[in-house]
């Protein structure tokens, strides 16, 4: 505890975040309180804020890119200014207003800001705009929801990201802190998006401060209103399935001070993606809280500290022999989190931070003694402490960062089942097991970065070296480089990127999957240590802006592995661990077009195309019974299970005087099926609506699209006061879609039908 509270890090925010410190003064140097407004389409950035007494206005936590700012106050000509972040290192501007009849000044519009010279990365972003007017989801989908609609991400069933192909290798940093276990609504609590103020989204070019899960990154940022004073958001919503959730935040600003309250909680009757129409046993809760206090200590020093807690209590959905057996499956999860931070600038060049934090994540399978084919049990966790401390040089044209990190935890796991229904299974399969182990877990990090601006070039060039120790260890470096250039006058940026990662195994079940004890399940085991997963990553893309209106991103990406990550499920518990393969290759292209804002109309398309294979043999984790010996030997090749070729989202919208509408389209080709029997197989097993969205010829899930309207009213506005109704109704056509159909490892996921909600927001 000595040492976390010595390495108490950083002021909560992303890597790639900075700091703009403003002073507004007259023309004799005296202080003014002006108004300012800060904008970045590129981020989604919209503020309107004011300067304290003496001038003074600190904008943390603003995503790296180009702003435009204008300074305002009466009698004074308005100024405006374009100011470029790309550092951690806080940037300072003093702003001279001159009185109104003695000069002028040429206005900036957010036009400019279209594109992000620096940025030499798949980065894409989310504001707090995208966030507050989502199209309504079930609890825990509201942020895998909104990644979702980024190029190279698929959501499949249950909530689970998936990003350009990997499997659970997705990184969530929130508020600074890295969380590398799988945060899908049936492993873990979710976060909840109305407590989200941005959302930065990393496919590509990655920094080498980042490791570990590096299929994709999600940067989440819970920050509140950075006005002084009391303010708070209220928000609720009804709809479909007997769903309802309600969250608020209250803030309160006072001397380089904050504190905030925030809670959530839901209910809802589709908590899961059901196997059949019918919806059987879908029931689920969840709820959290948390507290954050930050202080500024004088002009160097910035301190914080958040506590968390979540929960998520949920039915496991049954298929129609199930509901009729009367099986009830019970899962839970919770998590308790205590994260500290301190940042200190020793100079104009120089910055320290430090992370920490503390964790607990529980989660449970309960079964009744109706269960069929037969009754699960499980109990596992996680306990860790993870530390963290980086310096920041800068130096001319170049900014050097450098740090490490380290993980000290413990993971148990208890498991055990009997069997009801016999003829399920084969003959030498055990009718009761049980199993209970647990192990430290050892993870280290060290890594150096230098961004480098030359001219119209931005060059990132860094090293990253890992360790494992858990069910196996190891280590390795990763290089890391990637480069833009850009063409300020044709508003174009080029880049391309490479990126070598050590991904390390999934820690759900890892135990189970690697020990001895599993061996008395077949006649027929395999067994193997399950490696960490490398890849090398390959980029290269262009951004254009048409007109100060529409940006448009175009990217080409090629990722190969050995030892690819994928998952298994036990026998027919519904608990799944993790396995590798011998090798992967994913290759894809992936277009963005976005319209921010034109007048009233704003819109954004996304389209992703992606072909992965992956390659036998097996070469960890756990198989049994007869196709054990073939996964050893084999050398075939298979599309990995979220080979979709094609991915498309869609929105628009119409700004009205006091609201807007809007209207949103997905479309997904279908994922791969490994189904062995015949159509009539399928339509006796499922039913012939389902069956139907197959193409058993191609072995493929056939396409599946959702058309989805929403309509908003501002209903009540005053002074700082604002309620704001929403009605959104999802999946128009009551389109029936098929996620997955009996998936070698994620069975058979139904997509919602049409549903409707209504959604109630506060701000005050």
């Amino acid at each position: 505890m000595l040492v976390i509270a010595l390495l108490a890090a950083l002021q909560f925010g992303s890597a790639a975040s900075g700091e703009l410190r403003l002073n507004v003064v007259d023309q004799t140097g005296l202080p003014l309180q002006a108004t300012i407004r800060v904008e970045n389409s590129a981020s989604g950035v919209d503020q309107t804020l004011d300067t304290d007494a003496t001038g003074a206005l600190v904008l943390n936590r603003l995503p790296f890119g180009r702003y435009a700012l204008q300074v305002t106050h009466p009698g004074f000509q308005a100024v405006s200014r374009l100011v470029d972040l790309q550092s951690n290192l806080p940037a300072k501007l003093t702003v001279t207003l001159t009185v109104a009849t003695i000069a002028t000044e040429v206005t900036v519009t957010p036009d400019a800001t279209l594109i992000d010279p620096g940025e030499a990365g798949a980065r894409s972003r989310i504001g707090a705009r995208a966030i507050e007017t989502r199209v309504w989801s079930l609890p825990g989908r509201s942020l895998p929801a909104l990644v979702d609609t980024q190029p190279g991400w698929l959501l499949e069933a249950n909530g689970i990201l998936h990003p350009r192909g990997s499997e659970y290798q997705t990184m969530f940093v929130v508020d600074g802190l890295p969380l590398t276990d799988n945060r899908s609504p049936s492993f873990a609590p979710g976060f909840d998006a109305d407590e989200t103020r941005s959302i930065g989204i990393l496919t590509g070019g990655y920094p080498a401060e980042y490791g570990r899960k590096l299929g994709g990154v999600i940067e989440l940022d819970s920050g509140g209103d950075p006005r002084p004073g009391f303010h708070g958001t209220f928000a609720a919503s009804a709809g479909s399935f007997d769903t309802l959730n309600g969250s608020s935040s209250v803030q309160y600003t006072w001397h380089r001070r904050t504190l905030i309250f925030s809670g959530n909680s839901s209910r809802t009757d589709r908590y899961l993606d059901p196997p059949v129409e019918e919806n059987f046993s879908n029931h689920g809760t969840t709820s959290g809280w948390s507290a954050r206090y930050e202080q500024e200590v004088g002009a160097s020093d910035q301190f914080g500290a958040i506590v968390r807690w979540g929960g998520a209590d949920f039915l496991v959905p049954n298929e129609i022999q199930q509901e009729a057996a009367g099986q009830r499956q019970q899962r839970s999860s919770r998590e308790t989190a205590v994260q500290l931070s301190y940042q200190r600038v020793f100079s104009s060049n120089v910055l320290g931070e430090a992370r920490a934090m503390l964790r607990d994540l529980g989660a449970t399978l309960g079964s009744n003694p109706s269960s069929t084919p037969i009754i699960a049990n499980q109990d596992r966790g996680l306990r860790d402490a993870y530390v963290r401390g980086t310096m920041t040089v800068h130096a001319g044209w170049h900014e050097i960062k450098a740090g490490g990190d380290l993980i000290a935890g413990q993971v148990r796991e208890a498991f055990d089942y009997r069997i009801t229904d016999p003829l399920r299974f084969d003959d030498d399969t055990p009718q009761t097991f049980a199993f209970a182990d647990r192990a430290d877990d050892r993870e280290q990090s060290a890594f150096v970065q230098d961004q480098m601006h030359l001219a119209a070039w931005t060059i990132n060039a860094g090293l990253r070296w890992d360790r494992y120790s858990l069910a196996t260890t190891d280590s390795g470096f990763s290089p890391r480089v990637s480069a833009a250039w850009s063409w300020p006058a044709h508003d174009l940026v080029l880049r391309a990127s490479y990126d070598r990662a050590f991904q390390t195994p999934a820690v759900e079940n890892v135990l189970l999957a690697s020990s001895a004890a599993v061996d008395v399940l077949s006649s027929a085991v395999v067994r193997l240590p399950v490696p960490v997963s490398r890849g090398n990553f390959y980029e290269a893309g262009a951004s254009k802006a048409f007109g100060g209106h529409v940006r448009v991103d175009v990217s080409h990406y090629r990722r190969d592995f050995t030892n690819f990550a994928d998952d298994d499920v036990l026998l027919n518990t519904g608990v799944s661990f993790p396995i590798a393969f011998q090798k992967a290759n994913v290759e894809g292209t992936e277009v963005k077009l976005d319209i921010p804002r034109w007048g009233p109309i704003g819109a954004s398309l996304a389209y992703s195309n992606m072909i992965g294979y992956g390659y036998l043999p097996i070469t960890g984790g756990l198989l049994l019974g007869d196709e054990a010996a073939g996964a050893l030997a084999s050398t075939d090749r298979f599309p990995i299970s979220q080979d979709q070729r094609h991915t498309v989202s869609a929105r628009g919208t119409w700004q009205l005087s006091r609201g807007w509408l809007g209207l949103q389209w997905s479309y997904g080709s279908g994922l791969p099926t490994e189904f062995e029997g015949t159509a009539e197989d399928a339509i006796a097993q499922y039913g012939t609506r389902i069956a139907s969205q197959v193409d058993f010829e191609r072995g493929r899930v056939r396409p599946s699209s959702s058309l989805d309207a929403s309509a908003s009213l501002t209903a009540f506005e005053h002074g700082g006061c604002r309620v704001v109704v929403q009605a959104d109704v999802v999946n128009l056509t009551d389109r029936l879609n098929v996620i997955n159909f009996a998936g070698l490892f994620s069975g058979t996921a139904l997509a919602p039908p049409r549903s409707a909600a209504l959604r109630l927001r506060v701000d005050f």
